[in-house]
């Protein structure tokens, strides 16, 4: 059949007026950047209960990840890495696309997600859920450079085992400085926890001489009432908490040397330097512009939805979210609540008022857990407590006991509903 000029002209007109080629696939598309306990609960969510209705994509350079909540358990020798260490592959069963590679960026005005190998993901809705980034400026003679030397072990793996290596090589009656962060700040791994289990782990060697010495910017730590009844009964002179009207101030390290200047002292030849420097939303979100001045994300308390793109929902430790903290409990319990939502935006699905939980466990020594935790709802922009509760000093050693196997049963029941 052949075509005249008039013919061709209203036909190629035609194909420049197509807003768009219709997709074979017209399922609406969710991608999510980041394979934490937020991202991949998000993606397991909306996947599954959608019944394959939603298009979902989870974006992550990692081939497994290793979890920062008992990371602190490994380091006292109660677990091994691969008993923190989880597989995407389960993820697949219930229909996520899994991409291991790097976000480059994301195109927020053309609804795509753009990944190091020059490839893109286009989205319907976008969950971003980054984690932090360490601020490495903010310890004066410190940076990344350093890492190895003094660990941070603030992101779990290589930086945990370096930690652990280091802290096993410290001498009977050698001092570790450990650097606390500021607020807001990842937790679990959680300082205190983590001064308990290196303890732990010294006393057991039989270097009951070594000291830990904690200088922190903070005027005061949760459960600090409990750690310190714990220090004190289990590891007798072996911890010292200083406060910053104590130590007057981290004014420098110096990490050739071992050497630590706060105002009140110098601690020099450390047998190990633990520096956990302040913390801000992974760079993906600050490059899209999702941070305020803070350096985390703002979001809008009844869905996790981004306050600055309403396309965007931002979940874990990148969000500002109110009185919850950066805990991997938070994050599950964020990530349900987004992929509801997401699930009623895009396939009519039933939404709930939005509810938050969180618990977090802490080992002082075996069979001594101790917790802190609530619920939590939006209250006045923000997400607020609505009941909390925290464990008190002079428990029962039975108690105590039973905190512990709470905290062992639910690492076990929270990694199989992110990850299977």
């Amino acid at each position: 059949m052949s075509m005249n000029r008039r013919q061709l002209l209203a036909a190629t007109g035609a194909l420049i007026a197509a807003p768009h080629v219709a997709r074979a696939d017209a399922r609406p598309r969710v991608v999510i950047i980041g394979g934490g306990a937020g991202g991949a609960t998000a993606a397991k969510y909306i996947a599954k209960d959608s019944g394959g209705k939603i298009d979902v994509t989870l974006i992550e350079p990692s081939r497994t990840f290793v979890t920062c909540f008992h990371s602190n358990l490994y380091l006292g020798g109660f677990k091994d890495m691969k008993a923190i260490t989880h597989s995407y592959e389960a993820l697949k069963n219930h229909g996520v696309k899994v991409i291991h590679s790097r976000v480059a960026m994301i195109d927020r005005e053309n609804k795509r997600v753009e990944l190091d190998d020059s490839s893109h993901q286009a989205y319907d809705r976008l969950i971003v859920a980054p984690g932090i980034d360490l601020k490495y400026d903010s310890v004066p003679g410190w940076g990344q450079a350093f890492e190895e030397v003094m660990p941070h072990a603030w992101k779990a793996g290589k930086q945990t085992e370096i930690l652990r290596a280091k802290l096993d090589a410290v001498p009977d009656g050698g001092t570790i400085v450990m650097i606390a962060p500021p607020n807001p700040y990842r937790c679990p791994p959680g300082p205190y926890e983590r001064v308990s289990m290196m303890a732990y782990r010294l006393q057991q060697a039989g270097k009951k001489k070594a000291r830990i010495v904690i200088i922190d910017p903070k005027e005061s730590f949760s459960k600090q009432g409990l750690f310190q009844e714990g220090w004190e009964k289990h590891y007798p002179g072996m911890v010292e908490w200083l406060g910053p009207k104590i130590h007057d101030g981290l004014k420098s390290v110096d990490p050739k040397t071992g050497t630590v200047v706060t105002g009140f002292e110098t601690y020099t030849n450390a047998a190990l330097v633990n520096v956990i420097p302040a913390q801000m939303a992974g760079k993906i979100a600050r490059d899209a512009k999702l941070v305020n001045e803070t350096g985390y994300c703002p979001i809008k308390p009844e869905t996790m939805q981004s306050a600055i793109d309403p396309l965007i929902y931002v979940i874990g430790d990148a969000a500002i979210a109110g009185d919850m903290p950066k805990s991997a409990f938070a994050a599950n319990s964020q990530a349900k609540v987004a992929a509801m939502m997401i699930r009623g935006e895009l396939i009519g699905a039933r939404t709930f008022p939005a509810r938050y939980a969180n618990t977090c466990w802490s080992l002082i020594s075996p069979n001594n857990t101790v917790k802190v935790g609530g619920s939590y709802g939006p209250k006045d922009g923000r997400i607020a407590s609505v009941e909390t509760f925290v464990s008190k000093v002079g428990e029962t050693d039975a108690q105590r006991k039973e905190q512990q196997d709470e905290n062992t049963g639910w690492y076990a029941g929270i990694t199989a509903d992110m990850f299977q």
